[in-house]
């Protein structure tokens, strides 16, 4: 790997993991934008990982069904990547265990609260909980509309706290294609700082006429678009 493709993964890892607005000039850099989406996608797993550790510490020892395997994108691993991805995983994880002592305190202090419900009932509730989730297989098929577009308008309602924003929509998951554009309104404080121009990311729920998920700003979309494209193949095969 060249200096140059160094230079330039490790800016597009470092992105990634701040979640800092990309210049218009990074968004231009085709190869740029390749590094930092597979830097997305791995973090977002990374993240993902650590939540199924942190919520395991803090069950009590009854053993609990396991969790479906993750489904991670078809993506090539580039050195760079693998060796920081490493490091962070070690950093993240030293952490996971200075917090073991208070997990296991947390679970055994909430021991007599949670007496009326067993641990496979909670995990049970806790897994049916996950696949609702936005970006979940469940999720896309019981979907009617999930989409990426820009926002091209934006307006504030007089009186109100909300805000009518036109999108002009560009990816569609699901559907495969749809209407180019659709305005919505929507609190502000579901979109807070939305502004003409910014990137946006949409689910609709079947049978509803509103988005119930918006994610702003390519930092918030680009964790969700890997579990989406993840989670595509499953959802095909679903039934709602």
């Amino acid at each position: 790997m060249t200096a140059e493709n160094q230079g330039r993964g490790a800016d597009a890892l470092m992105a990634a993991i701040t979640g800092e607005p990309l210049s218009d000039e990074a968004r231009a850099d085709a190869a740029f934008m390749a590094e930092h989406d597979s830097a997305a996608a791995e973090l977002a797993l990374l993240r993902e990982q650590l939540g199924i550790i942190g919520h395991a510490l803090a069950e009590p020892p009854p053993p609990v069904p396991e969790p479906a395997p993750v489904r991670r994108p078809a993506r090539a691993r580039r050195p760079i990547f693998t060796v920081a991805l490493g490091s962070l995983a070690v950093a993240a994880a030293g952490s996971v265990l200075v917090g073991m002592g208070w997990l296991l305190t947390q679970a055994g202090g909430g021991a007599d609260s949670d007496a009326g419900a067993s641990s496979a009932d909670q995990a049970a509730t806790a897994q049916a909980s996950a696949g609702t989730d936005f970006g979940s297989p469940h999720y896309l098929a019981c979907s009617r509309l999930v989409a990426e577009g820009r926002a091209t308008s934006v307006e504030r309602l007089p009186g109100t706290e909300s805000l009518r924003v036109t999108l002009q929509l560009t990816r569609y998951y699901k559907p495969d294609k749809g209407e180019p554009e659709l305005t919505f309104d929507v609190d502000q404080n579901l979109v807070p700082g939305l502004r003409k121009g910014d990137p946006v990311l949409i689910g609709i729920p079947q049978g509803a006429r509103e988005p119930d998920f918006w994610a702003v700003g390519e930092g918030d979309i680009a964790p969700e678009r890997a579990w989406l494209t993840a989670s595509l193949p499953e959802a095909r095969e679903l039934g709602c």
